[in-house]
């Protein structure tokens, strides 16, 4: 019994905080309080795609693709690099091990391919840096726009 009570009041709630948004909308008329009002405020401010989030993170993702790169650029000793994986494939050529050997090299192929696409998203991300110092949002800490 106590469960069809809670139900019963759960319903009353939902129909008094429906109640006007019905018949405003059964009215035609819109109020400055339903959603349909607030699409155009939320355009004024940004187009949705995340740009303005994209202009303030833009030095910090620039960093981190200058230390992704410069890490699989590096010479053997570095982890990470593709020179320290080749040789790790070439070791297990060595030793005779087929399925390790299988394994590195696929993994090996993968890491040769991150550097070109890095390299792209470099030069797409210098695009867009360029793109927000022209639209005055400049790459800032998140505090900083928040003023």
């Amino acid at each position: 019994m106590h469960r069809g009570k809670s139900v019963l009041v759960a319903c009353a709630a939902t129909a008094a905080l429906l109640g006007p948004v019905g018949i405003a909308a059964a009215d035609g008329s819109a109020s400055a309080s339903t959603p349909a009002a607030a699409p155009s405020a939320k355009g004024a401010k940004g187009a949705g795609d995340g740009s303005r989030g994209l202009c303030q993170r833009a030095k910090k993702i620039d960093k981190r693709l200058d230390r992704a790169l410069k890490r699989l650029k590096g010479p053997a000793t570095v982890r990470g690099s593709v020179a320290r994986l080749a040789k790790r494939v070439e070791r297990a050529e060595k030793a005779d091990h087929t399925e390790v050997q299988t394994f590195l090299n696929h993994k090996l192929t993968f890491r040769r391919s991150l550097v070109p696409t890095l390299e792209q998203r470099q030069k797409d991300l210098s695009k867009v840096q360029k793109w927000c110092a022209a639209r005055g949002e400049g790459s800032g800490s998140g505090k900083e726009a928040a003023k």
